[in-house]
């Protein structure tokens, strides 16, 4: 069965009836030319040693969800598909808090302030007290949420799977505006997490486009195109933009699907540079370099002026990469068969690794100093130190 059967294709035709899955395309009798390479033996010259791990209810369940953990201070805020939100300690790993809400989530955490935000598989927005996890308000939605939801103490803005970008009062979840974006006939079961910069609340769309939209109108500000959809079939043709966007001064970077990596000018709209990949778990930025693992498991260092590529490593080829997580003087991902490899910023090779779950790592890795916090998607929630051999 190919990557791209198991990523689940869904018919947007199908929206203003529920969405289905296209099923019967593929068989598990499907050739697939693209095997995963077997990992070869590497010279680890860093460890990482395991510091603590929790288990945080069934992680991230059986809907293919990418629900992300988010660090602030020393607290991490973690929610699992069963709907379990929970905070940890991130230095000891000891829960502050916990709560089982009474509904299935699919996007999470997001967070300002004493707030935190997620949104629930049948079409629902919620906004909790940072400090005890307790309900705020909820709010009802055109369609699945599929990643985290952002406030600024003004609005909150989610993101549903049907193509809509919404805005809310931050104190009352009343919605301001929605913006809709063109669904194509198929695209991969996923959005990007929205991020909110200034007046503008910038989103990536299964169309390949990245739009900013103004907070107090709900009007375009801008938008650029970073994939053109090609080639005669709809498969050939999506362009989705699922994995995270990153941010560094005024310049974003995002990857679509079949498309492009593209840095865009956060003022204007307007593209800085591209480069020609496909990718789905998002991008990273670290070291004057802008990392990505394309859909093959190449994982590229391109400079981030966009005047080549510092270095590409092609070890992992086909073991569906997690976002490179920039950590210390090393890059992380994780595969499929929840493999951590660190790799050297410098030129790319392997130089560690460990086995953190048997099923792998969608979630984003977060990074603080030395420390790699990683979510599994069975629900467990590790930190582990980076740290030279003797």
């Amino acid at each position: 069965m190919s990557r791209l059967s198991r990523l689940i294709l869904l018919a947007s035709f199908a929206f203003s009836a529920g969405c289905s899955t296209v099923t019967g395309w593929f068989s598990d009798d499907d050739f697939d030319p693209r095997e995963p390479v077997e990992l070869q033996k590497i010279s680890e010259q860093v460890k990482l040693k395991s510091r603590w791990s929790r288990g945080v209810g069934d992680g991230q369940g059986d809907g293919l969800y990418k629900m992300n953990p988010i660090l602030v201070d020393d607290s991490l805020y973690v929610a699992s598909a069963e709907g379990r939100v929970a905070a940890v300690d991130a230095e000891t790993g000891r829960v502050r808090w916990k709560n089982d809400l009474d509904l299935a989530l699919s996007g999470g955490v997001g967070h300002h302030r004493d707030a935190i935000f997620v949104g629930a598989s049948e079409g629902l927005v919620m906004r909790l007290s940072a400090d005890s996890g307790e309900e705020v308000w909820r709010t009802v939605v055109s369609g699945e949420v599929l990643s985290a939801p952002q406030g600024d103490g003004r609005y909150v803005v989610a993101q549903t799977y049907d193509g809509k970008l919404m805005g809310f009062d931050y104190e009352t979840g009343e919605v301001r505006w929605t913006y809709t974006s063109d669904v194509p006939v198929l695209t991969l079961r996923g959005t990007g997490t929205p991020m909110i910069l200034g007046d503008n609340a910038i989103a990536g769309f299964a169309d390949g486009k990245v739009v900013a939209i103004n907070l107090r109108s709900g009007n375009v500000a801008w938008e650029a195109r970073v994939a053109v959809p090609q080639g005669r079939s709809e498969i050939e043709r999506i362009v989705d933009i699922d994995g995270s966007m990153a941010l560094q001064g005024s310049e974003l970077y995002v990857a679509s699907y079949q498309g492009r990596l593209v840095a865009i000018d956060t003022r204007s709209g307007r593209r800085l540079w591209q480069r020609n990949v496909s990718s789905v778990s998002g991008v990273g930025v670290g070291f004057g370099n802008v990392y990505i693992a394309d859909d093959d498991g190449t994982v590229s260092a391109f400079l981030r002026n966009g005047q080549g590529v510092r270095w590409q490593n092609i070890d992992l080829g086909f073991r569906e990469l997690s976002r490179p997580t920039p950590v210390n003087s090393y890059v992380a991902v994780v595969d499929f068969e929840g493999y951590l490899h660190l790799l050297s910023q410098v030129d790319g090779e392997i130089v560690g690794r460990t086995k953190v779950d048997s099923n792998g790592a969608r979630a984003d890795m977060i990074a603080q100093g030395n420390r790699l916090f990683v979510y599994t998607n069975d629900g467990g929630l590790k930190a582990y130190d980076v740290e030279a051999r003797n």
